[in-house]
């Protein structure tokens, strides 16, 4: 297996970085430090900490993809079952964190965007096309029946986003799975046909 060249190093370990401590809440040297490279060789892989938020944003993106994304897609669940399992999927990695990483997205949502076009508009970016995969799924759900109809696919997802990270921060505020408890059991009940 090939070592990890450094930019992958400084994106591994700062996604985990960042994720702990907030983007605001660590330095470059925590960055560096984190992935065990010198300082200077921040700055030959990104021009500044915000090319290197999005860039985390980026690798965040692709974790999430190919580790849950791919449960909305799976022919050998129902559409239903599928969404249920996405987000028991996202609920077990919380857990498996203690709630207290929250979601990449919402965390840097709520600390940089107020201050970072560049993040702001790759982290709306991202949550587009997040919100088209759940939407392809909540279609297929409504076309067999599985949900209720009289809601628009694309809408029904954008809420299912919005109110799962307000569950997700919660969950990240009480260090507690009664918020995504909560969350599940309200979409699925008040939701299904």
């Amino acid at each position: 297996m090939p070592k990890p060249n450094v930019r992958d190093k400084l994106l591994t370990s700062g996604l985990d970085t960042v994720h702990r401590l907030g983007f605001n809440g660590c330095s470059v040297q925590d960055i560096t430090q984190a992935a065990s490279v010198p300082k200077g060789s921040f700055y030959n892989h990104f021009e500044s900490k915000e090319a290197f938020g999005v860039a985390i944003l980026e690798l965040y993106w692709q974790n999430l993809a190919d580790q849950s994304l791919q449960i909305l897609n799976d022919p050998a669940l129902s559409p239903i079952q599928r969404l249920q399992q996405f987000f028991d999927a996202l609920t077990q990695d919380l857990a498996a964190h203690n709630y207290e990483n929250g979601c990449l997205f919402g965390n840097l949502g709520a600390e940089v965007t107020n201050h970072s076009d560049l993040v702001r508009d790759r982290l709306s970016s991202l949550i587009a096309n997040w919100t088209h995969a759940i939407a392809r799924c909540v279609q297929a759900a409504q076309q067999q029946g599985e949900l209720r109809s009289d809601l628009e696919a694309h809408t029904l997802a954008a809420f299912l986003i919005n109110a799962w990270e307000g569950a997700v921060l919660r969950s990240k505020i009480d260090r507690s799975a009664a918020p995504l408890q909560q969350f599940n059991q309200v979409v699925f009940l008040t939701l299904i046909s």
